[in-house]
């Protein structure tokens, strides 16, 4: 009696399972075919992206560091070089911030960047994205790049939006960012062998006696697929972080056991009541290198607006820790008058959620594991741009083969 109930109990768990696999087939097959074309762009434009930093600083080296006989003790005022900037470039629009390396060798980048809320598309939506090298040591503008039109930040957008404007397009790219987590989980579930026998054929190619495409292909969408799945997870979820608020409120609470991050207060000071101090950035400038001497580089904010287009009430700085990363940040706040330092923040300072905050941006792209962590998300983006392809050619394979028996 024991064994035969035994046996029902293990017969009912094959059903189970089968029963899991079965849906698990049909949720991958339906939302392949809905997005498989979305993903396709999605990775293909990830992909491309990853190395964005280290192409740049070779094709732009001439603008990024000044020549060394250039180099002296102390830069140009930030005024007078902006003011420089401003007459040569000759925008409508104001500069927007300017980023200052610790590396004496390395060029200030003045930015100009405005965006248009009512605009459907990137090109509209971005009235003016435009970066300018510039020797800080005698003022002369060593490169103007119109960042709207390089393919860096064409390809972000493809990747974010696909060139819609950018709150739009996340829905239009997250959802089925969404739905490829699906198939990602309903991926594995496929692969998982039903036993030891089973298994050794899932890690590894076999084609010595494979001899036609469709088995080879088969096997690249298995394989590959496994094997990139786990990155391929980190790679999305990071993604829909940016995209929607109830993620980021998941990672929020889960990491610090609160939905919300905390909230920055602006910092009131009575030098504020003063008059203006015309020096008062250089003044910002030389407080934050003092306080952040091993860091790797900080931006001011010129125009005296945040990202919403709001008037600040300070000068909010944000000091960079390692080059090519966003991950360890520093918030200094000083007052827009004086240039008193009313507030600092250092890095270690910060909660769990607030650091992966930072982190997200590193993690999605691979910058956050070094340049390791870069070629290795450079060969899973690689591998999951292939994987609607080969997915596609499977259930192609198969509809082709109905047809014959039909």
């Amino acid at each position: 009696m024991a064994s035969f109930f035994y046996m029902k109990k293990k017969h009912h768990h094959k059903k189970k399972s089968s029963f899991i696999k079965k849906w698990s087939a049909k949720l991958h097959l339906w939302f392949g075919l809905s997005v498989g074309i979305i993903v396709f762009i999605v990775s293909l434009t990830g992909t491309m992206y990853v190395f964005k930093d280290e192409i740049q600083s070779h094709l732009r080296k001439d603008a990024i560091y000044v020549k060394k006989e250039s180099i002296i003790a102390k830069p140009m005022s930030i005024e007078v070089l902006r003011e420089k900037v401003s007459l040569e470039v000759n925008e409508k629009y104001p500069i927007s911030s300017v980023e200052i390396p610790l590396d004496k060798n390395k060029s200030y980048e003045f930015l100009y960047y405005e965006k248009d809320k009512k605009a459907w598309n990137y090109f509209d939506e971005v009235k003016i994205n435009k970066l300018v090298y510039v020797n800080q040591y005698t003022g002369e503008i060593l490169g103007i790049y119109n960042e709207k039109y390089d393919l860096f930040p064409i390809l972000k957008s493809i990747h974010w939006s696909l060139l819609l404007k950018a709150d739009l397009g996340k829905y239009v790219v997250g959802i089925p960012v969404v739905l490829f987590i699906i198939m990602l989980i309903t991926g594995i579930i496929l692969w998982w062998p039903k036993n030891k026998k089973m298994r050794k054929g899932r890690f590894s190619f076999d084609w010595k006696n494979v001899k036609t495409w469709k088995r080879k292909n088969y096997d690249l969408h298995n394989v590959l697929g496994f094997y990139v799945s786990f990155i391929a997870l980190i790679m999305s979820l990071s993604g829909i972080y940016f995209a929607y608020p109830w993620v980021k409120n998941a990672f929020n609470f889960t990491l610090s056991g609160s939905v919300d991050l905390p909230k920055e207060k602006e910092a009131k000071s009575p030098d504020s009541l003063l008059a203006k101090n015309n020096l008062v950035f250089d003044l910002t400038a030389r407080e934050t290198k003092k306080l952040y001497v091993s860091s790797s580089s900080f931006r001011i904010p010129l125009n005296g607006k945040n990202k919403k287009g709001k008037d600040l009430k300070n000068i909010p700085v944000t000091v960079y820790g390692e080059e090519g990363k966003f991950a360890i940040r520093n918030q200094l706040a000083f007052d827009k008058y004086s240039g008193k330092l009313l507030s600092n923040k250092p890095h270690q300072e910060l909660n769990t959620a607030e650091k992966y905050a930072y982190a997200n941006y590193d993690i999605h792209t691979g910058s956050y594991f070094g340049f390791i962590g870069k070629i290795i998300w450079f060969i899973a983006g690689l591998i999951c741009t292939s994987l609607p392809v080969t997915g596609f050619l499977i259930w192609l394979g198969k509809q082709k083969k109905k047809g014959i028996k039909a």
